[in-house]
């Protein structure tokens, strides 16, 4: 079975975020397991499942409806790494380096959303939204 979100470049950076934010947070202190690193945790995975479960979807606004969901949840990781941040639980270069990470990931979600957009759109999401090879 052909799996549309693998050939998306927004699904292929944002399944790279969570890796680095589960070794940032395993650094938290524990009684922050519960609350903040949870929270950061599940934000993280909810932007590369969101543009999975869009892609499998049967409509352009389906689909479209995903990727906002997906966006939504990566200004929650982005507020949930600035409390951290604000908490000394995340040093600034830490930060930094991850808002360099999420941010190629807020680009593709906002053009792939702009191509669905677009009156040239079908169905069936062609090769622009794969990555160039």
């Amino acid at each position: 079975m052909d799996k549309p979100h693998k050939k998306l470049e927004a699904w292929q950076q944002a399944i790279k975020l969570p890796i680095t934010i589960y070794q940032t947070t395993d650094t938290f202190p524990k009684e922050h397991r519960y609350a903040l690193t949870d929270q950061i945790r599940r934000a993280t995975l909810s932007i590369a499942s969101n543009i999975a479960e869009g892609a499998a979807r049967q409509t352009k606004k389906e689909f479209t409806n995903y990727l906002h969901i997906a966006q939504a949840s990566r200004s929650e990781l982005d507020t949930q790494l600035e409390i951290a941040l604000q908490l000394n639980l995340l040093p600034q270069q830490q930060w930094t380096d991850l808002d360099k990470r999420m941010n190629p990931i807020d680009k593709l979600l906002s053009g792939l959303l702009k191509y669905l957009k677009s009156e040239k759109t079908t169905s069936s999401y062609p090769s622009p939204l794969a990555p160039h090879q």
